[in-house]
């Protein structure tokens, strides 16, 4: 277990002094619920609050309007960590005991689902409260600290790194809500691709010969099939060869998502211009490569029989994550030194009522118990892979990835709160992870638990340099010599990419009528 050094202590109690404001900035985030690529309040608010504190804020980083850059102090070492804040579309939810969407938005809006508010909170409580040890104690080094806007498509991390921002830093911390408490070990996140592949039907006079025709009409003619022809057999085609794009051993996945379907073009007009979005993860970029050559076939034979033309625009590209032992059994010390989160009354009080409210009898203890224990690194490693093939050597997707390849970087897990089941195999509504989400009572716990042990880290790391040292050298071995080594997985963007902050994304308008989600309302919502 870590020792609590005069500066970690003084970190610990400016946690603790500190909890009340900023849980009520986690409400505030949670509050906003924007999805990605459209956070603009809540990275605003990141903004201000750092700015407050007395550290220096790039905005706009990497082209990205709601990503940013804070940074305190100077030297050596670098150190640091991250906010999130996206939220999910079709998640919205009060915080409330029950199915019950915002009100005055579409049932379909967005909501945190991990929470990302409470994750970006942990990471700023983190770095601040290392700030003030700082301070106090006249350490010197310097703190970095990210606003990554769109986790859940894996948008900002890859562009970072592509354009230099992780570079030259000593360590980095990651945090993300989960059932256990615990550090990643040696099992990391795999890749995340994904990509907008696009139709346009220019021509579609073209599509027939109206010499042949002795009446020329366009009501009464064949019509090209156009753009959202060419969408919907992309998406058919991608079903019918799923199949064969990889077998089916080990975890992977393919998900897609319309994201223009023509613009309600008049009667017998075809549709010039349709969308759709892919992302697929995996375990190996060697999947990733085999599934992209797939799909852009499959585009380029669906725009062929559309009379259409395609494009395609990246997304992103994530790599697949680094371990570093050294610094992750560093970051659990001090999750053994802060403890397991510790859910009161209030917070099971809530639970119990969620459970009255879905016909469940109400539990004295409503959470799980992985929630308030810990789990060493190498215990929940060996459980988790149980449940994988030999080969498989990452699992899920995470774009925190992008950071490993730049200096040591270990991920932390907290106990999110979540709800015993009411017999074994039983699924709880998703609504109502979201809305324990958004109570502090039940939050608070996992968030600062986190805030508290990424700060114990970041001290150590700031006064312990053999510690760092032991980090370093593993980051070294794995690389074949560090950034530019032999075993080096350089970013998968290019240096001049384009974040795609432009494409049609799912948010938040201001009309008249004041602000509405982008979607109108339904007449009778399902449900």
């Amino acid at each position: 277990m870590a020792q609590t050094s005069p500066e970690k202590q003084t970190a610990l109690t400016w946690v603790e002094a500190n909890r009340p404001r900023l849980s009520r900035f986690c409400e505030e985030i949670w509050r906003y619920a924007e999805p990605a690529w459209r956070e603009y309040k809540s990275a605003r608010a990141y903004r201000d609050l750092l700015r407050a504190e007395g550290f220096h804020v790039e905005e706009g980083t990497g082209g990205m309007p709601t990503a940013f850059l804070a940074t305190f102090g100077d030297g050596r070492p670098v150190l640091g960590s991250y906010a999130e804040y996206d939220a999910v579309p079709e998640n919205s939810q009060q915080p409330a005991p029950r199915r019950a969407p915002r009100e005055g938005l579409h049932p379909y809006a967005a909501g945190h689902t991990d929470p990302h508010s409470a994750l970006g909170v942990a990471g700023l409580c983190g770095v601040l409260a290392a700030k003030a040890a700082m301070q106090k104690h006249g350490l010197r080094g310097t703190l970095r600290f990210f606003g990554e806007p769109a986790e859940k498509v894996c948008g900002s991390k890859p562009v970072h790194a592509a354009k230099g921002y992780y570079d030259g830093a000593d360590a980095y911390i990651a945090f993300h809500p989960n059932p256990n408490n615990t550090v990643a070990w040696d099992t990391q996140c795999g890749a995340y691709w994904s990509a907008q592949y696009a139709f346009e039907c220019d021509e579609p006079e073209t599509w027939i010969d109206h010499s042949l025709m002795p009446v020329r009409h366009s009501h009464a003619t064949a019509r090209c099939p156009g753009a959202l022809d060419a969408v919907c057999l992309m998406y058919t085609s991608g079903k019918y060869v799923k199949e064969a794009m990889f077998p089916h051993t080990g975890t992977w996945t393919l998900n897609e998502y319309m994201m223009v379907g023509g613009q309600c073009t008049s009667d017998n007009l075809p549709p010039r211009y349709a969308a759709i979005q892919y992302a697929w993860r995996s375990p190996s970029l060697g999947i990733q490569e085999q599934i992209a050559r797939v799909l852009e076939r499959n585009a380029a034979h669906a725009a062929a029989i559309a009379h259409c033309r395609h494009g395609v625009r990246w997304i992103t590209k994530t790599r697949v994550g680094l371990p570093n032992r050294a610094l992750a059994e560093l970051v659990y010390r001090n999750l053994e030194l802060v403890g397991p989160p510790v859910f009161g009354e209030e917070a099971r009080r809530f639970g119990r009522e969620i459970q009255r409210n879905l016909g469940i009898p109400r539990m004295e203890d409503p959470f799980i118990e992985s929630c308030s224990r810990l789990v060493s690194p190498a215990d929940n490693e060996a459980r988790l892979r149980e449940a994988l093939p030999a080969w498989q050597q990452s699992f899920t997707s995470d774009d925190y990835v992008d950071y490993t390849w730049h200096a040591p970087t270990a991920r932390l897990f907290t106990g999110r709160p979540s709800l015993r089941p009411a017999q074994p195999g039983y699924e709880y509504p998703a609504w109502t992870r979201n809305a324990i989400g958004g109570v502090p009572a039940c939050i608070d716990p996992m968030t600062f638990t986190a805030g508290k042990t990424i700060a114990a880290s970041l001290v150590d790391l700031l006064t312990y340099p053999d510690d760092l040292a032991k980090a370093r050298a593993e980051f070294e071995e794995r690389t074949g010599g560090g950034v530019g080594g032999t075993r080096w997985v350089a970013p998968l963007l290019p240096r001049d990419f384009a974040p795609p902050v432009d494409l049609r994304w799912p948010e938040y308008v201001t009309t008249p009528r004041g602000e509405e989600w982008w979607i109108p309302t339904p007449a009778h919502p399902a449900g």
